[in-house]
């Protein structure tokens, strides 16, 4: 609702000095651009209440689907396993956290700061009572709805201006070519890992702060009436402080500083840049009589700009740290080749691959890494013509905004190519190395650019053809495609299994793809067909340590310890800090009975990662069976000190005293235990075996009676009950549990003998009573 009203404030607010002279566009340009477009939309110009109530519903019926989708791929670690979203971490972490939870300064750190957009994540955790991914993915439609709302209003302006009276009045209308690009911006199919994927809202409200600092931008010279060179400099440094908000929801937020740039330039100053360059090369001393040159609120205005980019920035890089964040060379694999050539044709052939999606966007893949596009390292490869053919578009489209003597056609197109281009600067490893090949969700932003390039462009086919009205049908087909595919793709992320299966077609080479489709299937039981997707992802990949870690687990898990061992040993050879290829190569040699290898891999697993719970708790099942028992506590100890809900290493210390006669010591455990996990059944059972054993047998069976109420089906749970009552002389109540426990596991030697003796006592009973 605040954002409404903001919205609402940066375009109306000026209706108070309706009777001063407005802000003048080039109002017969954008008449011409609409008639072109008059057989597209033939219906009258809306009023921009139903312009836009008809954007934000189209919208909405792209990407309603998703509405209930699961939290998939980096959501969990985003937003499930994200300490920060819970309310007992302090909200100040906030600022010291990168986005995904993690400390910036750890050399581990992703150094993606985005408080903003965590705190969104946290007030979805706390009106929804938890991790209810609903909530979380209302909001994200919902934010996709508004900003597609919010770009008529944009669109208004780079396509020719807010239409003004002579006397400053805003027209009631809403310009088919600006309802044109609107809709086809809202139903973008390469918009939906924005608007599906819970972690999109990064993108989301940074692109909404985006668009707010460009209005505010616009709203400063609209605010100084049709005074020439005059600003409002409070909407210029509030236009600076929304461009640091969207930096703080999204990284590349800070690059609306440039937008608002290039617009003050060619649409205030009226640069006509073709003109500068002709006067520069013919050495015209005419070249100081030219405005904008001599435009001291222009200059003003550019170093508030710079000023304020520079100090935003500053501020990001002493948060962030002097480190750069550590990518691996399968997140970037051109970044890490040696040749400069090589880098730049695969960047620019990564540049073309966005652009193909910009354009065609029905291949659309979660993950784009890891072998889903080899590199190009030879210049007889096929695939250099496509960075080719972009470059030859971008530089003709260039040429033609140059090149125009048409103020308004060069204004479009160089507006369009800056919003094309700009938002997308900090993607293009031009700056320094990003964590991705391509990255769907970078393209939110620039493919409003697209959407207006692609609005002109049919209005200038309509203007020079007779089949108008077939490419009134190209347009509404594009639309209707669009939605449809939206629609698609939307259920596609609403789990993980079909997000992962749909991308095996588009990227068959992508070893991550495979190894996630062969996670989900671990995940939910299928042993068998998750070996088969992980043999591929190391196959396609032989390096993938986090594969060969997952198919040695699950390997050791059917014991097959070999070549379990095997795949591990190799996985901590390539990558010698993997601290859980450690662990479970230890868990390995402890199976196949190697001791001494096993507790070396163990100590190394808690070398690289100190605060390691599990692998604490694994050593001391070591210890255990070598009958260490000092040893074997003190690890467990470790485990229950490093996570105090760690009830296999609390259960464990309670049996080892229990075992060892240490009644006393057992029972001090367990109550500890029960205290920090009071509703964990299985230390309610073994905290009522040693009070059993301790004659404490009230207490012990209420413990076990409620052990049994929240695991009713435990056959140990109702047999260890009965010799309880058994040893206690409720022969009755024994044979009750006696009788309940072998139903339910009749194959239980200890409960057959313990019901035989008790049977034959009672039938002494009843010779006696005779």
């Amino acid at each position: 609702m605040n954002i409404c009203v903001l919205s609402f404030f940066l375009q109306f607010s000026n209706q108070h000095n309706a009777g001063a002279r407005g802000w003048q566009p080039a109002v017969c340009k954008m008449a011409e651009l609409d008639a072109d477009l008059d057989h597209i939309l033939p219906s009258s110009v809306l009023p921009p209440f139903w312009a836009k109530l008809v954007v934000g519903f189209v919208s909405l019926v792209c990407f309603a689907r998703s509405y209930d989708g699961d939290f998939v791929f980096d959501d969990s670690e985003a937003i499930v396993n994200n300490k920060d979203l819970r309310a007992e971490t302090p909200l100040g972490d906030l600022w010291h956290h990168d986005f995904w939870g993690s400390r910036l300064s750890s050399n581990t750190s992703h150094k993606s700061y985005r408080p903003l957009t965590v705190l969104t994540f946290r007030i979805n955790y706390c009106l929804s009572g938890g991790f209810h991914p609903m909530g979380f993915h209302v909001t994200n439609i919902l934010l996709h709805g508004g900003i597609s709302v919010l770009m008529l209003d944009v669109f208004s302006v780079l396509l020719g201006g807010l239409q003004y009276t002579s006397r400053g009045q805003r027209l009631n209308l809403a310009p088919r070519s600006s309802l044109l690009a609107a809709l086809l911006f809202a139903t973008h199919p390469v918009h939906t890992e924005c608007v599906a994927g819970v972690v999109g809202r990064a993108d989301l409200l940074g692109a909404l702060f985006f668009l707010l600092s460009f209005l505010g931008y616009c709203k400063a010279f609209r605010e100084t009436g049709n005074k020439e060179g005059t600003h409002s400099t409070f909407w210029v440094l509030l236009s600076i402080l929304l461009g640091a908000v969207a930096m703080l929801c999204k990284e590349q937020g800070i690059t609306v500083l440039g937008l608002n740039a290039i617009f003050d330039i060619l649409v205030i100053g009226k640069l006509n840049v073709l003109e500068m360059v002709q006067k520069v090369l013919h050495k015209d001393k005419s070249l100081e009589n030219i405005r904008v040159l001599r435009n001291g609120g222009l200059i003003f205005r550019m170093t508030l700009l710079a000023s304020g980019g520079a100090g935003v920035l500053y501020v990001r890089w002493k948060i962030m740290g002097t480190g750069p964040p550590a990518f691996t060379e399968v997140d970037n694999p051109a970044s890490f080749e040696d040749s400069v050539l090589v880098r730049a044709i695969n960047y620019n052939y990564y540049y073309s691959l966005n652009a193909w999606l910009l354009l065609c966007p029905w291949w659309l893949c979660f993950d784009w890494s890891m072998g889903c596009i080899p590199l190009i390292k030879s210049a007889g490869d096929w695939r250099v013509t496509a960075p080719a053919a972009l470059w030859l578009c971008l530089i003709g489209l260039l040429c033609r905004a140059l090149c125009s003597a048409d103020r308004h056609r060069r204004r479009i197109l160089t507006l369009g190519l800056g919003f094309l281009i700009i938002p997308f600067l900090p993607a293009s490893n031009l700056f320094f190395r990003v964590g991705f090949v391509v990255a769907e969700r970078v393209l939110y932003l620039p493919s409003a650019g697209y959407c207006m390039l692609l609005t002109f462009g049919f209005g200038a086919l309509s203007k020079h053809t007779k089949k108008k009205k077939l490419i009134a049908a190209v347009v509404l087909g594009i639309l209707f495609i669009n939605v449809l595919r939206c629609v698609i793709r939307s259920g596609e992320w609403r789990n993980e299994e079909q997000l992962f299966r749909s991308a095996l077609s588009v990227c068959p080479l992508n070893a991550k793809v495979h190894y996630n489709v062969g996670k989900n299937l671990a995940d939910r039981g299928n042993q068998t067909a998750a070996i088969r997707y992980y043999r591929e992802a190391v196959r396609l990949n032989p390096k993938y340590v986090h594969a060969m870690n997952n198919l040695g687990n699950i390997l050791k898990e059917r014991n097959e310890l070999q070549e379990a061992e095997e795949l591990l040993s190799l996985a901590v050879r390539i990558q010698p800090d993997f601290a859980a290829a450690w662990m479970n190569l230890g868990i390995v040699q402890n199976s196949l009975k190697r001791f001494e290898a096993a507790e070396q891999s163990y100590r190394t697993a808690i070398k690289h990662r100190r605060k390691y719970p599990d692998c604490y708790y694994n050593l001391g099942r070591l210890y255990a069976d070598l009958n260490r028992h000092v040893d074997a506590l003190n690890a467990w100890r470790n485990a229950t000190v490093l996570k105090p809900e760690h009830s296999l290493a609390w259960n464990n210390m309670i049996i080892l005293l229990d075992n060892t006669g240490n009644l006393a010591q057992a029972e001090a455990v367990g109550r500890e235990a029960l205290e920090l996990i009071p509703n964990d059944h299985s230390l309610m059972f073994s905290l009522a075996n040693v009070l059993g054993k301790s004659q404490k047998y009230k207490e012990s069976e209420a413990l076990f009676l409620k052990a049994i109420k929240a695991h009713p089906n435990a056959a140990s749970y109702h047999g260890n009950l009965a010799v309880l009552y058994h040893r206690w002389g409720h022969l009755d109540l024994a044979k009750k549990h006696y009788e309940i426990s072998l139903q339910l596991d009749p194959t239980a030697s200890g409960t057959k003998e313990n019901y035989g003796l008790l049977r034959r006592r009672l039938e002494q009973m009843q010779k006696k009573d005779v």
